[in-house]
């Protein structure tokens, strides 16, 4: 943990507007990059909150704070959400035909390793002719989603290569939350441009099901009743929909907290793959570090109540430089082409405001 006097700042360094909430956090009294270090802090009675945001690899540093002020807000005054610079994108990680190949090695690694699953992703990069506001955006993306789903978070607390840089999007997925005792998860996994056929497609219904079951798997021990349906449901999601599962359990153990619960899932089979390590091997063999994304944003409260979604329809703001980025899940099924379409899709939710598309280039 890092004692920070920074004092409290007009405006907030964390964002979230979820599940009918919208809280916000202003000022700093203490940072962690060991984010198990948060948790124990929030055990110990030492920290009266932590919010911010979890990486894709927990051996990276995280950006958690405990915030001086922290609390719901109302929805930004006046309406409609100003009006955002203009974008102009400059490349592309990796270019789309080189993400197709991507998709063959990943198929071919499950067809010949104990591999069943794993999730690849691309990013786009673009210049803004202003500098970016992340919380203009953040709001541009809570008025255009369904749910009002949005979120925002400073990353400076992740050290100085972190300085100036923000998490924005807008995540259907909550990763894992808790109220008093109940826990609660609803994991997508699946996607298609349109619902029907979604529950019949083999493909979907197999990569969901190593989410479902994999957080199941965790959650049990952490639970005294765990329910969890048979099937999975379709959920609307911006321009796409999934399949998607809502779980819910009683804890065990009152003192575990929402952290607690996201530090044991994280990252599920829904951004990293099936099994776990072998998933994790191939996604920084072929695709290399993923920073914050497909991490999580979200908060614990000194009870232990706290809500976490992963980090996915985001993009990463650093000054007048935003990188948007978007994934799959890939199985032995998947379709190479199909799959660069599907990133494509996903990169509409976070390009939305902006009134724009990916231009597909070679």
């Amino acid at each position: 943990m890092t004692a920070s006097t920074s004092g409290e700042s007009d405006h907030p360094h964390f964002l979230l507007t979820a599940a009918g909430q919208r809280l916000a956090a202003r000022g700093t009294a203490a940072t962690f990059v060991d984010p198990h270090a948060a948790a124990a802090a929030l055990r110990a009675g030492t920290a009266p909150a932590v919010v911010g945001a979890l990486p894709f690899d927990l051996a990276d540093p995280a950006a958690l704070t405990v915030p001086e002020h922290f609390g719901d807000v109302p929805a930004s005054a006046g309406g409609a959400a100003a009006e955002l610079p203009t974008l102009t994108q400059t490349a592309q990680h990796p270019a789309p035909a080189e993400h197709v190949d991507r998709v063959r090695r990943a198929i071919a690694l499950i067809d010949d390793s104990d591999l069943q699953k794993v999730v690849l992703a691309r990013a786009v990069d673009f210049e803004a002719d202003a500098p970016l506001d992340p919380l203009a955006v953040a709001a541009a993306l809570e008025q255009r989603d369904l749910e009002g789903n949005a979120f925002a978070v400073d990353l400076a607390a992740a050290g100085d290569a972190h300085r100036g840089r923000w998490l924005v999007g807008s995540s259907p997925e909550i990763l894992v939350g808790r109220m008093g005792n109940t826990v609660f998860c609803h994991p997508f996994a699946g996607t298609a441009t349109s619902p029907e056929g979604l529950l019949d497609s083999e493909k979907d219904r197999e990569e969901h099901a190593y989410v479902v079951d994999e957080i199941a798997s965790a959650l049990a021990p952490l639970c005294a009743e765990l329910d969890v349906p048979a099937a999975p449901s379709v959920t609307r999601a911006g321009p796409v929909w999934h399949l998607g599962t809502k779980i819910e359990g009683r804890l065990a153990d009152p003192a575990t907290s929402a952290l607690d619960l996201a530090l044991a899932l994280h990252p599920t089979p829904a951004v990293c793959g099936f099994p776990r390590r072998t998933a994790a091997r191939a996604i920084a063999d072929i695709e290399g570090e993923r920073g914050f994304y497909a991490g999580a944003v979200g908060w614990t409260a000194a009870n232990g109540d706290g809500h976490w979604r992963v980090s996915i329809r985001c993009a990463e703001l650093d000054g007048a430089r935003l990188r948007a980025y978007a994934g799959g899940g890939i199985v032995g099924a998947s379709d190479p082409q199909a799959e660069l379409a599907e990133t494509r899709n996903k990169l509409r939710t976070v390009l939305g405001p902006f009134r724009l598309t990916e231009t597909a280039r070679s």
